[in-house]
C-alpha cells in the first residue's frame, strides 16, 4: 500500500476518535461539560431548543436504563436463577403460583437494552461535535443556527438522512435484532427440557457448535449428511432447471415453430397454479396407493408398488424431477427475452464458419446467457438451499431414518431446522443450524458472485 493511500484511509479508521480528542483538546468548560450533560454547550451559545432536546434525550435514556433495562441486564450473565414455582397454600388448600425469572424475556430485553446504547453513543458524539462547532462560531462572532434553520437542513443538504432514517430503523428492529437474538440462543441450552418460566435455560458456551461438528456423533452425522444432500439438491435443482428451461425457450423461439404464443401460454399455466397445490397433488400421486402405482400395477408393468416416497434414493430423485416441473417455466420466461436480444449476426457468422447448432449453443448462447444471468443463478442457488416448499410438501423430509437426529433422508438444513423448532422445541440447536446456513449461503454468494464475468467484465457487455 502506498503512503498516499494509507493517509486517505487513516481518517476513515481513526476519524471518530480524533474528532472526540479535538473536542476535549479545543473545547472550553461548557463544551467539555456537554460530555456529562448533553446539550449544555448548545444552551450556553443560545441554541435553547436543541440543547433542551439533547438533555431530554439523555434523561429519557437514563430513565429507560434505570427503570426498565437494568432489571433485565443485571441477570444477563445467568439468564435467571429463580424459576417460577407452585407452592401449596395450607390455609387456602390450593397451589399458588410464585413468580420467578423468565430466561426468554431476560435475553430478549437485554439485547434490546444493549441496542439502545448504539443510538445513544451516536447522539452523544453528535452532541459533542455540535458543542465544539457552536463554540468556534461564537468565538468568530457568528450567530449559531437556530433550531428552525437546523431542521431545514434535513430537507436540503441532509435530506438523505431524513429518507434513510425510517428504513434503517425498521431494518434494525425487524432484521438485525432478531438475528442477534437468534445467534445468542445458539449459545444456550434452550430446548424442550428448559422452557421458561417453569424451567430456565442458561449459557452453555460452544456446546451446541461442538455437538454439531464432533461432540455428538448422531448430531454430527446428521448435520454433515444433510449438508451434503442440501448442496447436491441445490446444484441439481438450479442447473437442471436452468439448462432445460433455456433449451425449451430455444425450441419455442426457433424459426419455423408455429403457435409460439400457444406453447408459451401452456407452460405459463403451470406458474399460474399455486406451487403448494401442485406439490401436494404430486405427493399424493406417488404414494404406495397413489394413482401412479395403481396404474402401473393395473397395466401389469409392476407386481407391487414402487416405493417412491419410502426409498431414500427414489425419494431424492423424485424431488429433483418434480422440481423440474415447478421451475422450468420460470427459466423459460426469463431466458426467452434474453435469447431474443442475442445479435443474429453472431449465429450467421458461426454458421458460415461451419459451426453446427451444438457448437453455436456452447460458444455463443451459453456464454451470453451465463454472463447476463449469473447473479440470478446465484440467487436461485441460494433459494434452493433454503427451498422449504418443494421438500416439505412432497416428502416432509422423509423417509425417516435412525441414522439421523430428528430428520429424514430428503431433509434439507432448513427443513431440519424447522423440525427441530416446531416438533422438538430444540431452539438452541436450531439456532446453531441457522447460523451455519447463513455462513454457507453468505460465503458461497460472495465468492461466486465476485468470480462471475458479470462483475469482472461488466464494462465489456455489449
Amino acid at each position: 500500500m502506498t503512503q498516499s493511500k494509507a493517509k486517505k484511509r487513516t481518517p476513515a479508521v481513526f476519524g471518530w476518535f480524533s474528532s472526540l480528542a479535538e473536542v476535549f483538546r479545543e473545547g472550553d468548560m461548557w463544551t467539555r461539560l456537554s460530555a456529562l450533560i448533553m446539550g449544555l454547550g448548545q444552551l450556553k451559545r443560545g441554541q435553547v431548543i436543541k440543547g433542551l432536546l439533547l438533555m431530554a434525550f439523555e434523561a429519557l435514556f437514563i430513565w429507560f436504563q434505570t427503570g426498565f433495562g437494568w432489571q433485565y441486564l443485571k441477570d444477563f450473565g445467568t439468564l435467571g436463577t429463580n424459576a417460577q414455582a407452585r407452592v401449596w397454600d395450607e390455609a387456602a388448600q390450593i397451589f399458588r403460583r410464585v413468580p420467578g425469572d423468565n430466561s426468554m424475556l431476560i435475553l430478549l430485553f437485554s439485547v434490546l437494552t444493549l441496542a439502545t446504547f448504539i443510538p445513544f453513543i451516536a447522539i452523544w458524539v453528535i452532541n459533542m461535535k455540535s458543542a465544539l462547532y457552536v463554540q468556534k462560531q461564537a468565538e468568530k462572532g457568528v450567530k449559531p443556527n437556530s433550531f428552525v434553520e437546523d431542521v431545514k437542513t434535513f430537507l436540503d443538504e441532509r435530506f438523505h438522512i431524513t429518507l434513510l432514517t425510517l428504513p434503517m430503523l425498521t431494518l434494525v428492529l425487524f432484521t438485525v435484532l432478531p438475528i442477534v437474538f437468534m445467534i445468542l440462543i445458539a449459545f444456550t441450552n434452550f430446548d424442550k427440557n428448559h422452557q421458561p418460566p417453569g424451567s430456565l435455560f442458561t449459557w452453555v458456551g460452544m456446546t451446541n457448535v461442538t455437538d454439531v461438528f464432533w461432540g455428538d456423533q448422531l448430531k454430527s452425522q446428521t448435520f454433515f449428511g444433510i449438508l451434503g444432500w442440501t448442496l447436491v439438491w441445490a446444484v441439481f435443482a438450479t442447473f437442471t432447471n436452468y439448462i432445460f428451461g433455456m433449451i425449451l425457450a430455444m425450441m419455442i423461439n426457433k424459426k419455423g415453430i408455429r403457435f409460439k404464443k400457444m406453447w408459451r401460454t401452456i407452460f405459463v399455466v403451470t406458474i399460474a397454479v399455486p406451487q403448494f397445490v401442485s406439490l401436494l397433488l404430486v405427493s399424493k400421486m406417488f404414494t404406495d396407493t397413489g394413482v401412479v402405482n395403481v396404474l402401473l400395477q393395473q397395466w401389469g408393468l409392476m407386481s407391487g408398488p414402487i416405493p417412491f416416497l419410502t426409498d431414500p434414493t427414489l425419494a431424492r430423485i423424485l424431488v429433483i424431477v418434480v422440481n423440474l416441473w415447478v421451475g422450468i417455466p420460470y427459466t423459460m420466461l426469463m431466458t426467452t427475452g434474453i435469447l431474443m436480444n442475442i445479435p443474429a449476426d453472431l449465429y450467421e457468422s458461426a454458421a458460415i464458419d461451419g459451426a453446427g447448432p451444438v457448437r453455436q449453443f456452447i460458444s455463443i448462447t451459453l456464454p451470453y446467457m451465463i454472463f447476463v444471468t449469473a447473479p440470478q443463478m446465484i440467487t436461485t442457488f441460494v433459494g434452493n438451499i433454503n427451498n422449504f416448499n418443494v421438500i416439505y410438501l412432497l416428502t416432509t423430509g422423509g423417509p425417516l431414518t435412525l441414522d439421523y437426529y430428528q430428520a429424514g433422508k430428503t431433509d434439507l438444513l432448513v427443513t431440519w431446522l424447522y423440525k427441530l423448532t416446531v416438533n422438538e422445541q430444540n431452539y438452541s440447536l436450531a439456532s446453531t443450524i441457522g447460523i451455519f446456513i447463513f455462513l454457507i449461503v453468505g460465503s458461497i454468494s460472495l465468492v461466486v458472485y465476485n468470480m462471475t464475468g458479470s462483475v469482472k467484465k461488466e464494462d465489456q457487455f455489449q
